[in-house]
């Protein structure tokens, strides 16, 4: 079986972080070793939250007693989100050493969580240690539109100009970017898109958007844990992206038809596993485009 360390914040109530990564990735039938960057009350959008960040020598301490017993060689990926602070971002990038010392194999994904989303909040000096060092150290980045445009320095608008963003990204060191939400002008208002790139491939998927009066959070959380876990798993990154957009969609969708703010991640676990509604990638090459057959 996988197993996934999972570096993420931690809410009590509700689902953000490793409370909606790491459930979604056990569903999937991969083993997930959480370990939490911050404890708090509930997430951030609800304006006010109790709770605090763990110390960066802590999570340190917490890998090196796993490896005192023997297993951490199991571990086959390191999946890393929010951070509490910068000192923790360089804990990461240790634990991502001390895991790739004994598993040479071993994946490390990195979600580059900048808080640019109205109400997430996070600690100064996290964008840029993001920015600057984690595409080096990372296999696969998992940014959204606004973070891959940090990431590249550049404002994009189309799928092209995002591939050939992936494209620079992909040039520092990660074999995978996977962009959550992507953000294209040629697109319907009413649409959702995602896009997946390799060296030699780019992917291009949409779903529908739903009209949420407030949008849930987490949404992002729960898409890298899923796209980790169906990678892990054996998919292609065509079938991964087509397996994480469905599973999402199923999620997010029983949220809007519940009229809830927190993501239905318990009760939409068979959807998780096996989505009812597909949706077909397109491959994106250059200027033109392929619908997959």
């Amino acid at each position: 079986m996988n197993n996934v360390l999972s570096i993420q914040s931690h809410v009590v109530f509700g689902h953000a972080g490793n409370s909606a990564a790491v459930f979604p990735m056990r569903r999937l039938g991969v083993n997930v070793w959480p370990l939490n960057t911050v404890q708090f009350s509930n997430h951030t959008q609800y304006g006010r939250w109790t709770g605090s960040a763990f110390d960066a020598d802590e999570l340190q301490n917490v890998i090196e007693g796993i490896g005192a017993i023997g297993v951490l060689a199991r571990c086959n990926a390191v999946l890393s989100g929010y951070l509490g602070a910068p000192e923790q971002g360089r804990a990461v990038v240790e634990i991502v050493k001390m895991v790739k010392a004994v598993n040479p194999r071993a994946l490390f994904f990195c979600d580059p969580v900048m808080g640019q989303t109205s109400g997430c909040t996070v600690a100064p000096g996290i964008e840029d240690f993001l920015v600057t060092t984690m595409p080096e150290i990372a296999d696969a980045l998992m940014p959204n539109h606004v973070e891959l445009e940090k990431l590249v320095g550049r404002t994009i608008e189309t799928v092209e100009e995002a591939v050939d963003a992936c494209r620079e990204v992909l040039g520092r060191g990660p074999r995978i970017v996977l962009v959550k939400h992507l953000l294209d002008r040629n697109s319907r208002a009413d649409t959702f898109n995602m896009l997946a790139v390799s060296p030699t491939e780019s992917w291009f998927a949409q779903r529908p958007l739903y009209p949420f009066a407030r949008q849930p959070v987490g949404v992002g959380d729960l898409t890298s844990g899923v796209f980790v876990a169906r990678t892990l798993l054996g998919d292609s990154l065509r079938d991964a992206l087509e397996h994480t957009l469905a599973a999402v969609n199923a999620v997010v969708k029983a949220t809007y038809e519940a009229g809830r703010y927190e993501l239905e991640i318990v009760a939409s676990q068979d959807e998780i596993a096996k989505p009812t509604d597909r949706f077909p990638a397109i491959r994106v090459t250059g200027t033109e485009t392929t619908r997959r057959r």
